[in-house]
């Protein structure tokens, strides 16, 4: 049975993975840096490497991830917000 600190580390390993790909498909235009997918990935991305920089205790790079999150929800926010705002007229 694998330990917490082997499933720490794998989310983490998860969660820098998450993020470079979301990155990477941006960058070779696979991704639209306004969709949905693309702001999903950054929120997933980061709560991994929340969870494994706050198990080891580097509070600089969970309060990065934290803030990584906190613009990927009002990013998405204000995607919503302008999509209804296009369907009304």
């Amino acid at each position: 049975m694998p330990s917490a600190k082997f499933a720490i580390d794998l989310l983490g390993w998860t969660g820098a993975a998450i993020l470079l790909a979301a990155y990477a498909m941006v960058s070779f235009k696979k991704l639209r840096v306004d969709s949905g997918y693309y702001q999903l990935m950054n929120v997933i991305g980061s709560c991994c490497l929340i969870v494994n920089t706050v198990f080891y205790h580097a509070y600089p790079s969970a309060s990065v991830n934290v803030i990584w999150v906190l613009i990927a929800i009002g990013a998405t926010l204000r995607m919503r917000v302008r999509q209804a705002g296009a369907g009304s007229s």
